[in-house]
């Protein structure tokens, strides 16, 4: 069976790396923990800020791996407790975030149980070139121009 793609139009040339990166995301299994908000704090800039009650600084890990936001958690040696009620998840997690190209992550804290990761996109400069039109040189003695006479 063939496989038809968004993105075959003749006049999106070079946007192959767009389509894995859909793909990719659509995969990502989405199991709802950590709960988590995406705001838009700027036309260029977002936050995304991950419920993290429990987890210390170094129980978290933030890295950017081919254009994915790697966002992961594992809690140190859990102390013995008895608990009569344990509503508070403390299991380790991974959430991933497709990044398009040229977001940066600016910034990455966690302060009263919420991990914020700030992200930009810079504002591209307008670049216009002008490309020179080459033309076939002569191989040989020079052509002589037909006339209609």
């Amino acid at each position: 069976m063939t496989r038809v793609s968004l993105l075959s139009s003749p006049f999106l040339l070079g946007f192959e790396r767009l389509e894995g990166l859909l793909e990719r995301a659509a995969r990502t299994a989405d199991d709802g923990y950590p709960p988590y908000n995406i705001e838009q704090t700027s036309e260029t800039s977002w936050r995304i800020v991950l419920a993290v009650a429990g987890f210390q600084p170094d129980d978290l890990s933030v890295t950017v791996e081919d254009n994915q936001l790697v966002l992961s958690g594992a809690q140190s040696a859990p102390k013995e407790r008895t608990y009569i009620h344990r509503g508070i998840a403390t299991r380790q997690f991974q959430r991933r975030f497709v990044l398009a190209d040229g977001i940066e992550v600016t910034h990455a804290g966690v302060e009263n149980g919420l991990l914020t990761i700030d992200l930009v996109r810079p504002k591209a400069e307008s670049v216009v070139r002008k490309i020179s039109i080459a033309t076939p040189q002569a191989s040989g003695p020079a052509r002589k121009e037909r006339s209609n006479d």
